[in-house]
């Protein structure tokens, strides 16, 4: 099946500055599973980042992307098996799967369709968790540091494609049809320079979008304004992304 890649012609790129998750959002999850050596599957795993923080916790990890680009960028490990796949159709045997993780990856998929390729993989007591951050913060940042990075968001805004209002809303208005579990708010966070953070922002699919159209060129003037606000000029700041996390219990009959 056909899927809206924008990623691929960024995938080093996808790998090198995107930030990392921190290891208590995946000893949460791992900890909600029956199971006490779990399975579990990545959708949408991208360069294998999530696969290889629940590899420290499973038995083994299948881990799932569309994109060939992506995956050629992936993380080796003994545990992790990947699969080239869209989410929505995978090879993997009914009732197999203990925990299901989607990060920042879920509003690109046919939720119906993933879904009923959830209910035929998770165990009946498994577990799904679907996250998305958005927009950052920077610790201690100046009054025109943050103007500076409201400029360049503002700039490419409406070059998102329509599936990023999921991420806007913390996926708060997607159909989830689990028995909802409370959890915890997590934070993504990251120390960069500001050459690392101007990288970031160019894996944005919006800047891909905006830069096709205006030209390779057109964001340098308001990537200058970020960088000459950026204290100290060459050192690390804390960056921090608030984590959207949804948590659910597969109770199906099986």
């Amino acid at each position: 099946m056909s899927f809206k890649d924008h990623f691929s012609e960024r995938s080093q790129d996808y790998r090198r500055f995107r930030p990392h998750y921190g290891d208590e959002l995946f000893s949460y999850l791992v900890g909600l599973v029956a199971q006490p050596s779990p399975t579990a599957w990545d959708c949408g795993t991208g360069n294998g980042q999530v696969a290889q923080a629940l590899a420290k916790y499973c038995q083994k990890v299948y881990a799932s992307d569309a994109s060939e680009q992506q995956l050629s960028q992936a993380i080796v490990a003994d545990k992790i098996e990947y699969l080239h796949c869209p989410a929505e159709l995978s090879p993997l045997p009914n009732s197999s799967i203990d925990l299901i993780t989607v990060a920042q990856a879920f509003h690109w998929f046919d939720s119906e369709r993933f879904y009923r390729e959830v209910e035929r993989v998770l165990k009946p007591d498994g577990i799904i968790a679907i996250w998305c951050y958005g927009f950052f913060a920077i610790a201690n940042a100046s009054d025109s540091l943050n103007a500076a990075l409201e400029e360049f968001y503002l700039r490419v805004d409406s070059f998102w494609p329509p599936e990023r209002e999921l991420i806007n809303t913390g996926y708060q208005t997607v159909n989830f049809p689990f028995i909802e579990i409370h959890s915890p708010q997590f934070i993504l966070t990251a120390r960069w320079t500001v050459a690392h953070l101007v990288g970031y922002l160019n894996t944005w699919s919006a800047t891909r979008n905006y830069l096709k159209t205006h030209g390779e060129e057109s964001l340098q003037d308001v990537i200058a304004n970020i960088a000459d606000h950026w204290n100290p000029k060459d050192g690390l700041s804390e960056i921090n992304w608030p984590i959207h996390l949804r948590v659910g219990k597969n109770l199906s009959r099986k």
